[in-house]
């Protein structure tokens, strides 16, 4: 009995020292400030939800929602904009974002079989909303990534039941990242990927906005964070002889932000994200579906489904002022995928087993290459 109680602080310290983020352990990505939870949720009214199922060795996935505000998205909508990397996927609703530049429903990321049912769901939620009684046309917007290696996918074990539930636990303040939600069965390169978020705060004179970001990921190339060479170090990455790993897999990205602009500048900023994803070694490969779902929740440029007037008037920000803006989405999606990398947890599933990131050898090979801080 001695013997118990002298290991278990040790045990505590441990675990721990495993739940820490990279940016506790040292690792800091980027130059510019995170907010207060450095998630996606530090944008003012966004609120993200996760629906897990894991059960036994066949079931591994889930549901991740994000509500861009507390009101009726329908009838409120927000502008945005989605950039398509590579477009091996199946994003619902993506032609009418890019037509009418905004966004009337929650966004939903699952697997990619569950897509129809999740966009059925979503369509449930938001006919049954006050206020909503006569709608006759909803567009559900529905992300996802193939966890087909460690979920039963052809099982279609996603109900709408998981997807209202998603929607409708939705909070603000910290984010479960890793086995949750949507990332619950994901591979990245080829170590255990997952649910992350990260967030940027500009500087003050930059107008001090805030840029929040959210990935699901499950996409491979050659594993870099913040600048080592991972992959190479653990002998894990594409083309090694080594590692049975197309890269294929697909990664999806949201970035909110409280600036001030509209489709046009948001699909500039989505594009941005794609900047962070490299930066992590990520390669886009064949059949990997990358896609950026951006939005702004600034109020004055919501669009109103019934409007008192023909005009919009709403200041948005110039061009000369959203680089700042483009910084952060990079810097947020890098940290987002590594964070996910970080809380993912080894997982046996349908097809094998996926380990998770040595964090113990990252931190090392930080070390080796002066990137600890």
């Amino acid at each position: 009995m001695k013997l118990l109680l002298f290991f278990l602080p040790l045990l505590s310290i441990a675990v721990e020292a495993q739940q820490k983020r990279p940016r506790e352990l040292g690792i800091k990505t980027g130059v510019m400030k995170p907010g207060i939870n450095n998630a996606i949720t530090d944008v003012a009214g966004v609120k993200i939800g996760h629906t897990t199922l894991a059960d036994g060795e066949k079931i591994h996935t889930g549901v991740t929602a994000v509500v861009p505000h507390e009101g009726n998205l329908f009838q409120d909508k927000v502008p945005a904009a989605i950039f398509v990397a590579n477009g091996f996927g199946k994003l619902t609703g993506i032609s009418q974002v890019q037509e009418l530049g905004n966004i009337e429903t929650p966004i939903v990321l699952t697997n990619t079989l569950s897509v129809p049912t999740a966009a059925d769901a979503v369509i449930d939620y938001t006919l049954a909303q006050k206020g909503n009684e006569k709608v006759r046309s909803v567009n559900p917007v529905i992300g996802e990534t193939n966890d087909s290696y460690l979920n039963d996918i052809t099982g279609r074990h996603i109900t709408k039941t998981h997807v209202l539930k998603a929607i409708e636990t939705a909070t603000t303040g910290k984010v479960q990242e890793g086995n949750v939600g949507a990332g619950t069965g994901t591979v990245c390169f080829g170590w255990k990927g997952g649910i992350g978020t990260a967030s940027r705060v500009l500087p003050a004179k930059s107008g001090g906005y805030t840029v929040g970001v959210i990935v699901q990921t499950n996409f491979g190339g050659v594993l870099q964070i913040n600048g080592v060479p991972v992959g190479e170090e653990l002998n894990q990455f594409f083309l090694n002889d080594q590692l049975n790993d197309p890269a294929d897999g697909s990664c999806m990205i949201v970035v909110a932000t409280d600036a001030p602009i509209t489709a046009r500048n948001l699909e500039r900023l989505a594009k941005r994200a794609i900047f962070g994803l490299a930066k992590t070694g990520g390669i886009a490969s064949n059949g990997s579906g990358d896609y950026v779902i951006a939005f702004s929740t600034a109020k004055p440029l919501r669009v109103a489904h019934n409007a008192s007037t023909r005009f919009y008037e709403a200041t948005e920000l110039r061009n000369d002022d959203v680089s700042p803006l483009f910084l952060a989405a990079i810097e947020a999606t890098e940290e987002a995928i590594i964070n996910a990398m970080f809380a993912a947890q080894t997982t046996k599933g349908a097809n094998g087993t996926i380990k998770a990131l040595p964090t113990d050898k990252v931190l090392e090979l930080s070390r080796k290459y002066n990137k600890l801080k």
